[in-house]
């Protein structure tokens, strides 16, 4: 059984990278805003465990799937690895900056030992609702390069290397739960990935937010105006949260698939750019 839905040409390249080693890190990086390098900080906190989980969920389920599937989740699984990685550097730049994040990250640990024990389709189900959170968030940063035309070049180089791969392999978890459900009823299958997201969008919005306020707090900002700024920078401007509003709609769609929309014009364009930004370099060395 194969997805046609996903593109028969794609491939999944773990792109084996280190950003930001040896450099400082301003405390607010994205510019000089706090609440903008709050939210990035506050993603970037939970990835090492978070994408740790997401190779666990998807490898439970590899034995025995079509051999291209088995391809791509191997090479998700490499990706991930990466990315944890290359996070635990940002996230250890972040605390040498002068941030308190272990109880931040204790926080995710604690929400993720919950989830042992139960039956591994409902992780599956989570890992696949979370990757189509990290997939428009993704596209949603190379499509607006505003986002982070501000960040340091390190910083910007990263999110947007994680951005397109996660975008390269935004179908893996999603092909997979296709193949393990491949008996269940189209309502059954529908009904089950609609709850999860709901609930993992429930929890997204209010653990990011108050990470983001922790972090905040840890500068001295708090009160109404910084809870303003926040809800101004996810739904005003650059509203991220308002702009992939409609894309995390359409998962609720019959026939949704995250292949719906072929993105991959968004790596070739961040890729090029990424090459453009290493040629100076290169030059000064020869």
């Amino acid at each position: 059984m194969t997805n046609e839905k996903t593109p028969a040409d794609l491939t999944i390249t773990p792109r084996d990278r280190r950003f930001g080693r040896g450099s400082a890190q301003d405390r607010w990086w994205l510019g000089g805003d706090p609440i903008a390098t709050a939210f990035y900080n506050a993603l970037s906190i939970t990835f090492p465990r978070g994408e740790a989980f997401f190779i666990d969920s998807v490898r439970a389920h590899r034995d025995g799937v079509p051999p291209k599937l088995e391809k791509e989740i191997n090479a998700f699984i490499k990706q991930e690895v990466i990315h944890s990685r290359e996070h635990i550097a940002f996230n250890k730049r972040v605390e040498e900056a002068g941030y308190e994040t272990r109880a931040l990250e204790q926080s995710v640990i604690e929400s993720l030992e919950m989830t042992k024990g139960r039956p591994q389709i409902l992780n599956l189900i989570a890992t696949m609702a979370l990757e189509h959170f990290t997939a428009i968030i993704a596209h949603e940063l190379l499509a607006n390069p505003r986002h982070l035309e501000r960040a340091d070049a390190e910083s910007r180089h990263l999110w947007r290397w994680h951005a397109t791969e996660e975008i390269e392999h935004k179908g893996v978890a999603y092909d997979t739960w296709l193949y393990v459900t491949r008996d269940w009823g189209r309502f059954r299958r529908w009904r089950a990935k609609s709850l999860m997201m709901l609930v993992v969008t429930k929890n997204f919005m209010r653990e990011r937010t108050r990470a983001m306020l922790e972090l905040l707090r840890q500068d001295g900002l708090s009160g109404p105006r910084i809870w303003w700024g926040i809800f101004a920078f996810a739904f005003g401007n650059p509203g991220m949260i308002r702009r992939i509003a409609g894309a995390w709609a359409t998962f609720f769609l019959p026939g949704f698939h995250p292949w719906n929309h072929d993105d991959r014009k968004l790596i070739a364009l961040a890729e090029s750019e990424y090459a453009a930004a290493l040629l100076p370099k290169a030059a000064a060395a020869v």
